[in-house]
């Protein structure tokens, strides 16, 4: 791979040196490029909540997205400010904390908070403190009917469009990408990061900083649908979540019980419906309107 000089100052970025074999031969010793993972640890009120394994970028709306999707708080208004840590103990801590301040009126019980939500890792819910934690209701199941319907021909273009917005992993091979789209395919926002959850979290908080309603919108994601990304999206209202790859049997069993549309296996001309398939338009009135 040819490397370029933006390459290098790149923070999503790292050069490394690496070998390779082609059958029993060895080839030159050359500079590989890497996804950077490194730990963001947040900070509510000076108290340390979470430590999310993340790729450097968009370290706010990780934030924003991670407090609403985790249910921490119930709207984005009662976030005061946010902001990168300007004094850090390690010089490896720099640019990685950061501090939410909250507004006057808004309480929550902190202590209680960091036990049942301290984490370091790259799945949203291996870092609960308790399988209650982690199987928490979501605000209530989504409105039917709703007005949003989805034709099968927009489902169809999204892996493409989710493509273009995945920089990094085309040099990397390394990062998975979640994108917000309008109901009829307009692309709103893609966000690549190593953890998939990450992905959902800097949509959510992008569209938090702007807002954006999410009642109407669908995320798409590059990989597999486990339950935290089934859980982030109920929580927040988003009514269609599609994919790639396959879900799992509790993404499937939460999409359900909430009145979420899930589509998976968004390949071609072929997708596979687990739950709220009313949303989405026949495939011959789709492909004759496409």
């Amino acid at each position: 791979m040819k490397l370029e000089s933006d390459d290098l100052e790149d923070e999503r970025f790292v050069p490394v040196s690496r070998s390779a074999w082609v059958g029993g031969q060895p080839e030159p010793e050359t500079l590989d490029l890497v996804a950077r993972e490194e730990p963001l640890e947040l900070r509510v009120g000076g108290v340390p909540i979470a430590v999310v394994m993340r790729t450097p970028g968009h370290d706010e709306e990780l934030a924003r997205g991670f407090l609403l999707s985790e249910r921490i708080l119930e709207h984005p208004g009662q976030i005061a400010s946010i902001r990168h840590c300007d004094t850090v103990s390690a010089p490896e801590a720099e640019d990685n904390v950061m501090l939410v301040r909250l507004r006057e009126d808004c309480t929550i019980d902190l202590a209680a908070l960091r036990r049942n939500l301290y984490a370091s890792s790259s799945c949203g819910v291996c870092g609960k403190a308790s399988i209650d934690a982690a199987m928490a209701p979501t605000r209530g199941r989504l409105p039917r009917p709703d007005p949003i319907q989805v034709e099968l021909s927009t489902l169809y273009a999204l892996p493409e469009a989710l493509s273009t917005g995945q920089q990094v992993f085309a040099r990397t091979g390394g990062l998975h990408a979640a994108g917000l789209f309008s109901s009829t395919g307009q692309k709103l926002v893609i966000r690549e990061d190593v953890g998939r959850h990450n992905t959902v979290d800097k949509v959510i908080g992008w569209a938090a900083m702007r807002g954006v309603d999410l009642a109407d919108k669908v995320l798409m994601v590059s990989g597999r649908v486990s339950f935290e990304i089934t859980q982030k999206a109920a929580a927040l209202g988003i009514p269609v979540v599609a994919a790639v790859s396959a879900p799992s049997s509790l993404a499937i069993g939460l999409a359900q019980r909430t009145g979420l549309t899930l589509v998976c296996f968004v390949r071609g001309q072929r997708l596979c419906v687990y739950s709220g398939a009313e949303r989405l338009v026949p495939a011959t009135h789709a492909l004759s309107s496409s």
